[in-house]
């Protein structure tokens, strides 16, 4: 949910007008941003907050009455989408989040927004960009495993993933290096791409709970994989077979050819058929480790409620 603030005039998410409370949390008529640089609550009225603040039993904090004719801090409806997308940025990620303070970060827009800093974040480059025209930096390139080391882990683990069980040859981080920035091997294991995929910057205690619930399905896809390993190359087998005897007969049509590729075709059949349940099985997996993690960011996610 997003409000807009009845200072600068951006609209962001409701975070940024949520405070602590000795009950119950305060809702501002302006953003923690506005608040940063100075300026009063109690001197500005807002209606769509007062009222959630209201519906939710929270305390508001801001002048009654109706929203009087806007003069924003951030003159341009221009200018308050610039910043309202880099503010969205910084929001949704979890690296920024973890090197840089947001009152650090606040600073840097309301100095922006003074005219101290001349530069407004701009929609059309990379967060990063902007991020470093405001005097702020972030490493977004925390993985820093070398060769050998990776090399180690695939031995290590004989080129199995330690959380579905199928051949994997990706190293991953247990605790993601977004969050702990550690490198060392004892945060290193090996999995497929798939799991390493789903894992994402899932933390490695939420994604080894869910995992072991499922310890059946991922034998399940063990034996999927192993199975299409021994059709398919059975199916190789035989195309290769096919071309040396049309090879060496000279011709394409003949009785012997014709049995091949009907044992061909059947095979191919069968390998479409445990393909696709394989894939569906897959994808379910999928879907409950996404709806996992969902449900744990819900349990911590700081919004309005």
């Amino acid at each position: 949910m997003k409000f807009q603030c009845s200072s600068c005039g951006l609209r962001m998410d409701s975070l940024h007008f949520k405070q602590p409370g000795l009950m119950n949390p305060k809702l501002t008529s302006i953003c923690d941003i506005c608040l940063q640089r100075g300026e009063i609550a109690e001197d500005y009225a807002n209606n769509a907050v007062a009222t959630f603040a209201e519906a939710l039993l929270y305390n508001f904090v801001g002048k009654d009455g109706d929203d009087e004719e806007k003069d924003f801090f951030v003159k341009t409806k221009q200018d308050r989408k610039h910043y309202e997308a880099f503010l969205q940025d910084y929001d949704g990620n979890e690296l920024a989040e973890q090197q840089l303070d947001r009152k650090d970060f606040n600073a840097a827009i309301i100095k922006s927004e003074n005219g101290e800093i001349d530069y407004v974040p701009d929609q059309g480059r990379d967060f990063q960009y902007n991020l470093e025209q405001l005097g702020l930096k972030v490493d977004f390139q925390l993985n820093e495993v070398d060769y050998i080391n990776r090399e180690r882990i695939r031995a290590k683990y004989h080129y199995r993933c330690q959380y579905c069980g199928r051949r994997g040859h990706s190293v991953d981080h247990k605790d993601p290096v977004s969050l702990s920035h550690n490198n060392s091997l004892d945060n290193l294991i090996l999995s497929c791409s798939e799991c390493n995929r789903i894992k994402s910057n899932m933390p490695f205690k939420l994604f080894k709970k869910l995992n072991d619930h499922i310890s059946d399905i991922n034998k399940k896809l063990v034996k999927y994989e192993n199975a299409l390993g021994t059709l398919q190359g059975e199916f190789e087998r035989h195309r290769r077979e096919l071309a040396v005897k049309m090879h060496l007969k000279g011709v394409v049509n003949d009785p012997e050819l014709n049995a091949i590729r009907k044992q061909n075709k059947k095979l191919q059949d069968a390998i479409d058929s445990l393909q696709s349940d394989y894939d569906s099985l897959r994808k379910m997996r999928e879907s409950y480790f996404n709806t996992g993690w969902k449900i744990a960011e819900e349990n911590q996610k700081q919004d309005i409620i």
